[in-house]
């Protein structure tokens, strides 16, 4: 299901009904306001959804879960109130899978590996760093990945996570010493030339939050000569 049904005004709606909606972000697109002032991106989707059917007076979205500004891929929106605290149930309980594609240039050590370290965020500069063990005001983040395609200078690994913590897939495969391309702040050597880090929200899985359909959702891949080798 990775057909886009509408690229108007660069947003990329993969997935749409009456509930719901999906959309491939592009990197640097804010997911929610901040104090950067940008419009985000729940503001461009209200104005499309406003314009697609006619709709006066104030659209409701609901923002489900964020991915960072420099990241891709898939991010789900509620349409109504009534699928807003079901979606987030689902991510609570853990009951959606969500897999990631990164670029490293670094191969890892283990072509297939589980991740578990303790995360600690600094708001000073934004960033999290991993801990073999406990540390005052960690928090546990696993995840898992293997290596699925050899390119002619970069790994691409599919990482699917057990846990949701800040920056947690930048923190922790930097850890191993394989930090995701483009990613200077998590030791990169160089960004990528539109500021983005070449971490891709890939595709998702769940049931349906009021139909309890079986959704499989896929995003296409960024425009990108490195990004077309993976497929």
């Amino acid at each position: 299901m990775s057909k886009v049904l509408s690229n108007k005004d660069n947003l990329q709606v993969v997935y749409e009904d009456n509930h719901i909606i999906v959309v491939n972000k592009r990197a640097g697109d804010l997911v929610q306001g901040d104090k950067t002032g940008d419009k985000p991106l729940s503001d461009v989707i209200k104005n499309y959804i406003a314009e697609k059917y006619n709709k006066p007076g104030n659209v409701y979205l609901g923002t489900v879960h964020r991915l960072d500004r420099p990241t891709t891929g898939l991010v789900i929106f509620s349409k109504t109130s009534k699928a807003l605290p079901r979606l987030n149930k689902l991510f609570v309980s853990k009951d959606i899978s969500k897999t990631y594609w990164a670029l490293v240039k670094n191969k890892p050590q283990k072509e297939a590996d589980t991740l578990i370290h303790w995360l600690k965020k600094n708001p000073k500069n934004n960033k999290s760093t991993a801990y073999i063990k406990e540390v005052p005001d960690s928090k546990k983040a696993i995840l898992h990945y293997k290596i699925i395609k050899k390119l002619d200078n970069y790994y691409l690994l599919e990482v699917n996570l057990e846990t949701g913590r800040h920056h947690q897939i930048r923190s922790q495969l930097s850890s191993i010493g394989s930090p995701i391309k483009g990613d200077l702040k998590y030791g990169f050597d160089r960004s990528n030339k539109d500021a983005s880090i070449s971490l891709h929200a890939r595709n998702i899985q769940f049931t349906h939050p009021v139909s309890k359909a079986d959704l499989n959702i896929t995003a296409p891949l960024p425009k990108d000569p490195i990004w077309d080798a993976c497929l």
